[in-house]
């Protein structure tokens, strides 16, 4: 008979499906698809940012108005809709609109809004957005499925999170112990941080999953740098969707964070921490198996829970 954990991790498996038509996927999927340009300059980057963060606003705003809201020049706007493909900034915002309008009234559109009532509330409505915005996202499995199986095969397997984000990265790191034979921690940045990464690459390991919430530490992007040049593959969670981290990373997983109270919230981060340890057990179901198993056994002959 299996765990409760082992049947789920059984009937949980990913199926893989791929996104139907665009519309299926979130604006900030979208606008990260349409502005993923290599040689933007930190100006035409800081607007791709605003328009991704305040899509919903920024898509009706005049030329003069972003220009102001982000701290640019007009035609530094207009050179902005020439470098991801537009005519001008008149083009880029219908298409901005198109996109908004769409999320309002087409796949994926629910009922119409409720108050928002109380800033806990309000809180609470954020992150259904994010989840939402989430699960569109998820309708391709494939990118989650190959990423599972590569930080599967990684052995070592180096979870960074440093600071506000260590808590993501332990709860990831708790977790995939039970499915994964090594995995390592990083929680502390500057050498002790290296000393990590290189080592894990010494001993074999081949990937790193980095956290990275608000606000972004400096020592999470110089170790990431340092990843790379060991020869390490780096996957990042994170709310970011474009800049250094993200540019340094070989795949990102960008989620909505809960920003409406003092300290933010990450049900997205999770549910995406949730997603890649799903893809990991998919990856090598014998194993999985196996280990939880012996993991049961031991549980039990040291009584670590409660009976419920």
């Amino acid at each position: 008979m299996p765990s409760p954990q082992q049947a789920r991790a059984q009937a949980s498996a990913i199926t893989s499906a791929k996104a139907g038509q665009e519309s299926e996927l979130s604006p900030t999927a979208q606008l990260r698809a349409l502005f993923d340009r290599p040689r933007l300059s930190p100006g035409q980057r800081r607007i791709a940012q605003y328009l991704i963060e305040h899509i919903t606003e920024a898509a009706f705003l005049s030329i003069t108005d972003l220009a102001d809201r982000v701290g640019v020049s007009q035609p530094s706007v207009t050179r902005f809709a020439s470098a991801v493909g537009f005519s001008g900034y008149p083009a880029l915002r219908e298409k901005l609109q198109s996109i908004t309008l769409g999320t309002r009234s087409g796949v994926g559109a629910g009922p119409a809004e409720e108050p928002r009532g109380n800033e806990l509330q309000a809180a609470v409505d954020a992150e259904i957005e994010n989840l939402e915005n989430l699960r569109r996202d998820l309708a391709d499995t494939d990118r989650v499925i190959e990423v599972g199986r590569a930080l599967s095969a990684s052995t070592p397997l180096t979870v960074l999170g440093l600071r506000i984000s260590a808590s993501l990265a332990e709860y990831f790191a708790y977790a995939a112990r039970r499915v994964h034979p090594d995995v390592r921690l990083v929680t502390l940045g500057g050498s002790v941080a290296y000393d990590a990464l290189l080592q894990s690459r010494e001993a074999g390991g081949t990937w790193v999953l980095a956290f990275s919430m608000p606000r972004h530490a400096q020592e999470t992007l110089t170790a990431v740098r340092v990843a790379r040049s060991a020869g390490l593959k780096v996957a990042l969670i994170t709310d970011l969707a474009l800049g250094p981290l993200v540019d340094e990373a070989d795949v990102v997983f960008a989620t909505g964070t809960g920003s409406r109270l003092v300290f933010d919230s990450y049900a997205a981060p999770g549910v995406m921490c949730a997603a890649l340890l799903q893809a990991m057990t998919d990856a090598d179901p014998e194993r999985t198996q196996a280990r939880l198993e012996d993991y049961e056994q031991v549980a039990d002959e040291h009584h670590f829970f409660l009976r419920d």
